[in-house]
Order: structure tokens, then sequence, then C-alpha cells
């Protein structure tokens, strides 16, 4: 089953251990993780279940590639990582 993972930066907003979940597709393994943990689920999801544009998910090392629908395959053994995208700096 996969495993879904947050950043330390995120789990300074809200609590989210990491989890081993089921489900083939990340949709499905955000809906288990979430089902156990709904305030992250605020955090990381907007109002229509779609990925927030803070937000950035990598399956086993590659980004994601439907944000919306969360579609992308996830292997039993997958590692979903969850992060919070930094921005700023100088220009």
């Amino acid at each position: 089953m996969p495993t879904v993972r947050f950043t330390d930066n995120i789990q300074r907003h809200v609590e989210c251990p990491t989890r081993v979940v089921g489900g083939a597709r990340v949709r499905d393994a955000l809906d288990a993780y979430f089902s156990a943990n709904p305030r992250a689920r605020g955090y990381v999801l907007d109002e229509r279940g779609r990925l927030r544009e803070h937000m950035a998910i990598f399956v086993n090392g590659g980004q994601l590639r439907d944000r919306a629908g969360l579609t992308d395959p996830v292997e039993d053994e997958g590692i979903i990582d969850v992060i919070q995208a930094l921005s700023g700096g100088e220009s």
C-alpha cells in the first residue's frame, strides 16, 4: 500500500504524520489519508477537491501530472510526497 508523507514545513501548520494507506491512484490514497485526518484535507485541497496552487505532490520522485483530478497511478509500495511550493527571493 502507498505511503503518504508531508514535509516539515506543512506539519508546522497542520499535524499530518506519515501513513500507509490504500489506493491505486493519488486521489484514492489521499482520500484514505484524509478520512483519518480531515483537517489536513483543507490545507492541501481546495473546496472542489483540487490541489491548492501552493501545494505540490510527487509520486516516487516524479511530479504529479493531474493536479485537478489527482488520477496519477501509484504503485502498491509507492511514495506520495506532499510539499508546500515555496517562492520568493530577490529577482
